[in-house]
């Protein structure tokens, strides 16, 4: 029985690995006095749980300010810390299915010139990855088997729920394309159709103009 458990154990833990792949964002952000936002954007579907954490290096007073802001396609705000230094951690759930941009600006305070820049350190989170699942595990007394696994359910139904927002995603372009080619074809038969009537209304008026001259 504990070797099944160990098995399962470790099962969950390829599979934890396998899922996720993607690690934090690490980059440079020179300090500049004028606009110089660099921006990261994600995906996120309604009622999500999003966690934004950003790791910024430097210390204050060094002649550099560094802002983050957090904002979606929708125009909400989800966060505006400014002069951060360290790590700051901010969550939010979007009201709709959205993207979001997670934006950082370095505004030089101080006169004197070089070379000067933040390092910064991005890791977003969404669904299941951003829940604390320590929290979780301590207030449920749920052994660490019993967390991998409350924590695989949670991201098969997300794969789950992001295949059917695709299906039905894919089911709505193909009902508008169907559509757009359904009053294309009509455009094309309605413009041969008076094509064909001018064509006609030509030749009879001037059929009748040559007979009024007398010439056929």
């Amino acid at each position: 029985m504990g070797s099944s458990l160990t098995m399962k154990s470790v099962l969950g833990l390829l599979f934890l690995c396998l899922v996720q792949l993607s690690s934090a964002l690490h980059f440079d952000l020179p300090a500049v006095s004028g606009k110089n936002e660099r921006c990261i954007r994600n995906f996120a579907h309604k009622d999500q749980l999003v966690q934004v954490t950003a790791i910024v290096g430097g210390a204050k007073g060094d002649g550099q300010k560094v802002n983050m802001e957090i904002k979606d396609s929708l125009g909400n705000e989800h966060g505006r810390p400014r002069d951060i230094i360290g790590e700051t951690r901010q969550t939010f759930t979007p009201p709709a299915d959205t993207s979001f941009d997670v934006c950082f600006e370095n505004v030089l305070t101080t006169g004197r010139g070089g070379n000067l820049y933040r390092s910064i350190e991005l890791d977003v989170d969404i669904g299941a990855d951003a829940r604390d699942w320590s929290s979780i595990q301590q207030h449920e007394k749920l052994k660490p088997i019993e967390t991998d696994l409350r924590r695989m359910e949670e991201m098969v139904a997300e794969v789950v729920s992001e295949m059917e927002y695709l299906r039905a995603r894919e089911q709505k372009l193909r009902d508008t394309n169907e559509s757009t080619n359904e009053r294309v074809k009509w455009f094309a038969f309605g413009t041969m159709g008076m094509l064909m009537g001018l064509g006609a209304w030509q030749v009879v008026y001037l059929r009748a103009y040559f007979r009024s001259k007398h010439l056929i």
